[in-house]
C-alpha cells in the first residue's frame, strides 16, 4: 500500500501487486508546537559556536527580527526569539517583526500571523539606501532593518533541484529589496539559467554584511511541516550547518528508475513547486522515464508554458517574453525554462484537480483517479516514491 498525502482530508491509496519493486523517500522527521519552540529557544540561548541572541543586544535597542518568506512553525519559531528578546531586557515595543515575502509566486511566507508588520517590496518609501554594490549600484532595503540596531535574520534553508541545489528563499536580499530588484533576479534568471546565481551571491552577501547581521537563525524543515532543525549564529556559520543539517532531504537513489511518484509540500503550491518536484524526480529517473505528480494543483500554468508543451522553441519564447518586460510573462518564461530543462524526455501524468482537457493540452498524462497510478506503477520495473519532493535534493549513485 502506498499513501500519497496530496493536501487534501482524504489522502490517496494505491495498491500494487506483491513484488512490485517500490523505494519511499520521505524528508526527517521534525517538531512542531511547543517542542518546536523549545528547539529554537535551546538553539538561540544555547548556540554551538557562536554567542546566544541575548549576547548581541543591550536594553534600549531597536530589533527588527527579519523573516524572509515561508518559515516552518512560524508562530512558535517567532514565540522562542522575541522571548529570548525580552529576557535580555529588549522592550516589547522595541521589537519590529517584519514578515517579507517569497521570491517565488505561491512559495508562501509574507504572513503576518504571528504578528508584525508585511513587508511590501512595491512601497519605495518603505526602503531605503544602505550602500552601493561592487558595480556600484544602490542597494535599499526595507527602512525598518536600515534603521534597527541591531536585526536578527530568520529564514528557512532548503533545496531547489530546479536550480541544481540550494533554495533562492530565505535570504535578506532581494527578499527585502525593492520591487525592481526581484524583478531583475527573476529576468537574468531566465535569461542565463544557473548561470546567474554567482551574481545573487554575491549581492546577498553584500546586503548581509552591509546590514551588519550577526545574528542568523536557520530553519530546517522537517517533513509534513515540522522544524528539523534550528542552527543559529553567523550568516555563513548557520548557513553551512544548516545545509549539512538539511542531508536528510537528499535521499540516495543507487540505480535510475523508471517511474517517479511525487507529491508536493503543503506549505508550497502551484507550478514553481511542482517544477522542483519535476527536477527532483528527474535526478533519479531515467531519461525515458515517467514521473507522476499527485497533487490539488486546480490552475493551468501560463501561456509561455503552453505554448512550449505544444511545440513552440523555447528560447524564442524566452526571448519573447522577455522583450515584453512583463513581470508575469518574465516568471513564466524562467519556470518554463527550469521546468524544460529538468524534464528532457520523459513522461509527466498528472493527477491534480485540472479538468481533463486542460492537462490534455498541456501533452500531459491524465489521471483520472487512483487506478491510473497503481497500472503505472504495477508496469514498471522499479518505482520512487518522493513524498514532498519540492523540498528534495536527491543524490544518484555515482
Amino acid at each position: 500500500m502506498i499513501r500519497l498525502d496530496t493536501g487534501s482530508d482524504t489522502p490517496v491509496l494505491l495498491d500494487v501487486e506483491p513484488g512490485t519493486f517500490v523505494a519511499e523517500f520521505h524528508g526527517p522527521d521534525g517538531v512542531a508546537g511547543p517542542a518546536a519552540r523549545d528547539l529554537v529557544g535551546q538553539a538561540v540561548t544555547r548556540p554551538a559556536h557562536a554567542p546566544p541572541l541575548q549576547a548581541h543586544v543591550v536594553p534600549g535597542d531597536r530589533v527588527a527580527v527579519a523573516v524572509a518568506g515561508s518559515v516552518p512553525q512560524d508562530e512558535h519559531v517567532l514565540g522562542a526569539i522575541t522571548g529570548s528578546l525580552t529576557a535580555a531586557g529588549i522592550a516589547a515595543d522595541e521589537i519590529t517583526v517584519l514578515h517579507g515575502p517569497a521570491l517565488e509566486p505561491g512559495a508562501g511566507g509574507g504572513s503576518a500571523a504571528y504578528g508584525g508588520d508585511v513587508f511590501d517590496p512595491a512601497i519605495e518609501s518603505a526602503t531605503a539606501y544602505l550602500a552601493a554594490d561592487q558595480s556600484a549600484h544602490p542597494l535599499h532595503l526595507a527602512r525598518t532593518l536600515v534603521d534597527a540596531d541591531v536585526v536578527v535574520a530568520v529564514g528557512a534553508w532548503g533545496w531547489n533541484a530546479a536550480l541544481g541545489g540550494r533554495s533562492l528563499e530565505g535570504e535578506l536580499w532581494p527578499t527585502f529589496a525593492r520591487l525592481g530588484c526581484r524583478r531583475d533576479l527573476t529576468v537574468v534568471l531566465a535569461r542565463r539559467g544557473r548561470h546567474a546565481l554567482a551574481d545573487w551571491r554575491t549581492s546577498m552577501q553584500e546586503a548581509t554584511w552591509q546590514l551588519g547581521v550577526c545574528a542568523s537563525l536557520r530553519i530546517v524543515p522537517g517533513r509534513a511541516g515540522t522544524v528539523h532543525a534550528a542552527l543559529f549564529g553567523m550568516p555563513d556559520e548557520a548557513c553551512r550547518a544548516a545545509r549539512t543539517a538539511a542531508g536528510g532531504w537528499c535521499p540516495r537513489v543507487d540505480d535510475p528508475v523508471d517511474l517517479a511518484l511525487v507529491t508536493l509540500s503543503a506549505a508550497q503550491g502551484g507550478w514553481p513547486s511542482i517544477t522542483r518536484a519535476v527536477a527532483a524526480a528527474a535526478r533519479v529517473t531515467r531519461p525515458d522515464g515517467t514521473i507522476c505528480i499527485a497533487c490539488r494543483e486546480a490552475a493551468a500554468p501560463g501561456i509561455i508554458f503552453l505554448r512550449w508543451r505544444q511545440g513552440a522553441p523555447l528560447e524564442r519564447l524566452v526571448h519573447e517574453a522577455l522583450g515584453t518586460g512583463d513581470p508575469l510573462l518574465v516568471a513564466d518564461a524562467l519556470q518554463t525554462r527550469l521546468f524544460a530543462r529538468s524534464l528532457g524526455e520523459r513522461r509527466i501524468v498528472l493527477l491534480s484537480e485540472l479538468e481533463q482537457g486542460a492537462v490534455e493540452e498541456l501533452e500531459f498524462g491524465f489521471a483520472a483517479g487512483p487506478e491510473v497510478l497503481e497500472r503505472l506503477v504495477d508496469r514498471a520495473e522499479a518505482t520512487a516514491v518522493l513524498h514532498e519532493a519540492d523540498l528534495m535534493f536527491p543524490q544518484p549513485a555515482g
